[in-house]
């Protein structure tokens, strides 16, 4: 595998708290990896290790095959990060945004001109190009802060909840442009607070929880490790009142319904495929270990989750 970031035994502790706790982690050059976890799990923390913005406490980092300690301005040239919020002055234009950023990485009056026009058009901001940036919508704004991010073409791009606070359609616009980043042979590394998100864009994913990688894989293994269709009976309201767990098999499904004509339910039967969310539920809500049935399809409900970073 040709290797693009690579993390050893990594822990970061900040005070009493341990952040991060023995963190493995490989991403093979020019994929999307996701990192998914709630709340206080540790992925900006790792992701500010990866950007050599914070050292580990124990470990070794390396980014496009450099060390984030002790080769921390050459991580820098190879890579670009990009947060939750558009770093875009408000006041300038999209254009005079990105050349002002241009010349600040280095490159001269006529470069800088033609990156800007090749960028604003790469980023389908051509007709807004000349408009104060404080008149872009929210997608517009996250996608001139990601084509300021790539005005020097990183291998490497980090971005941490890409899509945050976006409506549905400028999400799945900046998916697209995040694809292609893929397409080009960028690798790229996000945290995401949509479980969707990473269905749709990750080769593959981590799951991280309580400092510690829990699970990784591509999105079809995870799902698979919850097991195979779920029967569900909803109410009049549409309510899931009942779930049986299948293995996937035609004859799981006849089971599933004889017993709930044993049990003479009453209701709407649909099938579902296993999620996102049931893994995310399975491997990082300690309550739901704790329930009364011993496989995780039968703890959860198919729901639109969305889960904090």
């Amino acid at each position: 595998m040709d290797t693009a970031i690579e993390l050893r035994g990594v822990r970061k502790r900040f005070g009493k708290n341990q952040v991060l706790d023995g963190i493995d982690l490989l991403v093979e050059r020019g994929t999307i990896f996701a990192l998914l976890g709630p709340n206080g799990a540790g992925k900006t923390t790792l992701i500010n290790i990866l950007s050599t913005l914070v050292k580990p406490d124990e470990g070794t980092v390396t980014v496009a095959g450099l060390d984030v300690v002790r080769q921390a301005t050459a991580v820098k040239q190879a890579i670009s990060l990009t947060g939750q919020s558009a770093a875009v002055d408000e006041v300038l234009t999209g254009e005079e945004n990105l050349r002002m950023m241009s010349r600040l990485s280095g490159l001269s009056g006529s470069e800088s001109r033609r990156r800007s026009t090749e960028l604003l058009g790469r980023f389908d901001l051509l007709a807004a190009a000349h408009k104060p940036v404080k008149t872009y919508s929210g997608g517009m704004r996250r996608r001139l802060d990601l084509a300021i991010s790539l005005i020097t073409t990183p291998s490497i791009v980090f971005l941490d909840e890409p899509t945050t606070g976006l409506d549905t359609r400028s999400r799945q616009s900046l998916w697209d442009v995040i694809a292609g980043l893929r397409e080009s042979g960028t690798t790229i590394l996000l945290t995401t607070q949509y479980l969707e998100e990473a269905d749709q864009l990750a080769d593959r994913i981590a799951v991280i929880d309580g400092g510690k990688i829990v699970a990784t894989g591509t999105p079809a293994a995870l799902k698979a490790q919850v097991g195979g269709d779920v029967v569900e009976l909803r109410d009049q309201s549409e309510t899931v009142i009942r779930e049986i767990a299948t293995d996937g098999t035609v004859h799981g499904l006849r089971t599933a319904l004889d017993q709930l004509d044993r049990e003479a339910a009453v209701g709407s039967v649909s099938l579902r495929r296993p999620s996102l969310d049931d893994v995310f539920l399975a491997l990082t809500d300690p309550a739901a270990s704790a329930g009364s049935s011993s496989d995780p399809r039968d703890r959860t409900r198919h729901t639109e989750k969305e889960f904090a970073s």
